[in-house]
């Protein structure tokens, strides 16, 4: 059995996603919970930054003793996107940083690293779509919704970017994922149409659509756009995540596994965008704290199998293989 090291993949770093994305959830709440919820948030966000340490020490250890696996996860047609799951966890942290404790130099080096990286990968992962049908450019059945992640990802570069004075390079790289964010649905759509669905364990994954207009609300909000503007992303979010809840009962059929944790920075990240729309002591308001208690709880939840899974030998363990061919030439 190799060193389960050696399956150590990028998309472990969703782990921190969701614990950061909790932590800003928390932080929304204070209007209406008080300080409780800033020392919550205070200890998922530090729980949040243990994870992204271990998790970056055992990655550089893992390239180091097995560099074709490393080589692997960026050739990899389904997973080279979770690539962008590092440089998304820095702005994360960088931004939980910002908004619990206020400008540091620490968490202004980690926005611009992670926010450099984020664009960087994104030409990385856009230049593989020049290359249409040749060798390492698209493949259409593999195509998942986990593509927001390395494109659009660039909205969430303002949550920090603009409370650290860079209100200008925020808006440029919001602007970039916001450009792509239609487009990426249409890749989907299209690979939907032709190939049919993903692997039914990537099935988690149909939450990452609420993501993108949650953290557009935001964004919008903190650029001190027109307060509809912010009030229609929550619309699209609303309505993704309702979609997205018509798998749930599929999803927790699934045998767990990392492509779980997929649900958890969605949920909180509409769950914070509910907060921030609903002044304290409204109905919005009342429905942000319900959803930040089902975020939490399904963080919770997707902690605890994380953990078993580790001390089981489920997790860090070779994948499935999945056939990836035309729906047409599986007929």
């Amino acid at each position: 059995m190799p060193a389960p090291l050696k399956f150590l993949m990028p998309g472990w770093f969703a782990v921190v996603m969701g614990l950061a994305g909790l932590a800003l959830a928390w932080h929304r709440a204070v209007p209406a919970m008080g300080e409780m919820a800033t020392g919550i948030s205070l200890v998922v966000a530090f729980a949040a930054a243990i994870v992204f340490v271990a998790l970056a020490a055992a990655s550089l250890v893992r390239a180091r003793r097995f560099p074709e696996a490393f080589r692997e996860d960026f050739a990899h047609p389904v997973r080279h996107p979770f690539v962008a799951a590092i440089p998304i966890s820095l702005i994360l942290l960088a931004t939980a940083g910002v908004a619990l404790a206020g400008a540091s130099a620490w968490a202004r080096a980690a926005w611009w690293i992670g926010a450099l990286a984020q664009l960087a990968v994104t030409a990385w992962v856009v230049a593989k779509w020049w290359r249409g049908n040749q060798p390492g450019g698209i493949v259409w059945p593999a195509l998942t919704p986990a593509l927001f992640i390395p494109v659009v990802g660039n909205v969430l570069v303002p949550l920090a970017g603009v409370p650290l004075g860079h209100e200008a390079w925020s808006a440029a790289q919001f602007a970039v994922g916001l450009f792509f964010w239609p487009i990426v649905h249409a890749l989907i759509a299209v690979r939907l149409a032709t190939q049919g669905s993903w692997p039914e364990r990537l099935q988690p994954a149909v939450f990452i659509f609420v993501a993108p207009p949650s953290v557009v609300g935001l964004a919008l909000a903190q650029f001190g756009a027109h307060p509809m503007l912010a009030w229609g992303a929550w619309g699209l979010a609303l309505f993704a995540l309702l979609t997205a809840l018509t798998q749930l009962r599929r999803i927790l059929a699934l045998p767990f596994a990392i492509p779980h944790w997929a649900m958890s920075f969605p949920l909180a990240a509409f769950s914070a965008l509910t907060l921030r729309l609903g002044p304290a002591g409204s109905a919005i308001a009342g429905m942000g704290i319900l959803a930040l208690a089902v975020a939490s709880l399904a963080i919770l939840a997707l902690s605890f199998a994380t953990v078993k899974g580790l001390r089981d030998g489920t997790l860090l363990a070779p994948e499935p293989v999945a056939a990836i061919q035309p729906a047409a030439a599986a007929q």
